[in-house]
């Protein structure tokens, strides 16, 4: 997982590290023993050359153009100005910068605890609608959030509010019956926010705690899907709106990410393939750039394999601790 990362990271701190070295072997020269233990300090233009590399590198990477600007402005922040003790494990003290550089982008203004948000509603249900691109795993991603809840105790109903895709119903169906949820459905070709409509409905007579809203996967050139998404979104007052992308797309899924936001307002993200992803660009990118927290992560293709995100974990991920 992100080894292509770890490696650009890695090859980052090495550069510095020799130019910090290159500056300790001029401190050395000096005569007196008190210049000798005087400690290094830290100029931009150590890391300068460093940095334009690693810029070019991040995004080869797929990070998102502004993130790597933001990121590029963290790490000189954190590195520019310090004093460096002659002798100390300078490579440590590099990476302990990266790391705190990299957890900063990660971390939103707005964090999710989504369990005390549904648990806090005092009017059931919690709604939430899944938006995403054709082939993000969005249906799979529901089934997989809606079997977390139930494993948190919640009820749960999913709305098939696909029916613009061939087999999308029977899809979500065969899912919902194998974690133990209820769907409501209409025909193929009905409205989709009428279906939704109907699970909010059935879920406020029966008490139930959530409901799921599937939606047809779209792209910002389909402008009647676009603006059947906004109506869905208009008549069901989703207490969530959550984008589904695929951590493999790499910086395409950021721009996804970002016409879904200017069209419904995004609360949150989840990425499916983050196991599978040897780059680790969207993730670093996504919320930073749409400044919308995210909320799980998935790592496998059972029901089960759905984390909820936490920035240390994946920058542990990202440094190749387990």
């Amino acid at each position: 997982m992100f080894g292509k990362l770890r490696e650009k990271l890695k090859r980052f701190t090495r550069q510095v590290e020799e130019k910090i070295e290159e500056e300790e072997k001029k401190a050395e020269k000096k005569p007196g023993l008190m210049e000798r233990l005087l400690q290094v300090e830290i100029k931009e233009k150590d890391i300068e050359e460093a940095l334009d590399e690693l810029e070019l590198e991040l995004l080869e990477a797929d990070v998102a153009l502004e993130t790597v600007e933001a990121l590029r402005e963290k790490i000189k922040e954190k590195l520019v100005g310090k004093k460096v003790r002659i002798g100390t494990n300078k490579g440590k003290l590099i990476e302990e910068a990266l790391r705190e550089a990299i957890l900063e982008i990660l971390t939103p203004e707005k964090k999710i605890d989504l369990l005390e948000m549904i648990r806090s509603k005092e009017e059931k249900p919690f709604v939430i609608v899944f938006v995403g691109f054709n082939g993000s795993g969005k249906t799979t991603t529901i089934a997989k959030l809606a079997s977390w809840l139930k494993k948190n105790g919640l009820s749960v109903v999913i709305a098939a509010s696909d029916t613009f895709r061939a087999g999308a119903i029977e899809q979500i169906e065969e899912h919902a019956k194998r974690v133990g949820v209820k769907v409501i459905k209409h025909d193929y070709g009905a409205d989709p926010a009428a279906v939704a409509y109907d699970a909010i409905q059935h879920a406020k007579a029966r008490g139930v705690d959530v409901v799921l809203v599937d939606t047809a996967g779209r792209n910002e050139l389909n402008r009647n899907l676009m603006d059947e998404m906004k109506k869905i979104v208009r008549v069901t007052k989703p207490d969530l709106v959550i984008f589904v992308g695929d951590s493999l797309s790499g910086n395409a899924v950021v721009e996804q990410a970002k016409q879904f936001n200017e069209a419904v307002r995004i609360d949150g993200v989840i990425l499916t393939k983050l196991d599978a992803d040897a780059r680790g660009g969207a993730a670093l990118s996504i919320s930073h750039a749409i400044g919308a927290p995210i909320l799980f992560v998935g790592v496998g293709q059972g029901y089960d394999d759905l984390k909820p995100f936490d920035e240390k974990w994946f920058v542990d991920r990202i440094f190749g601790e387990d």
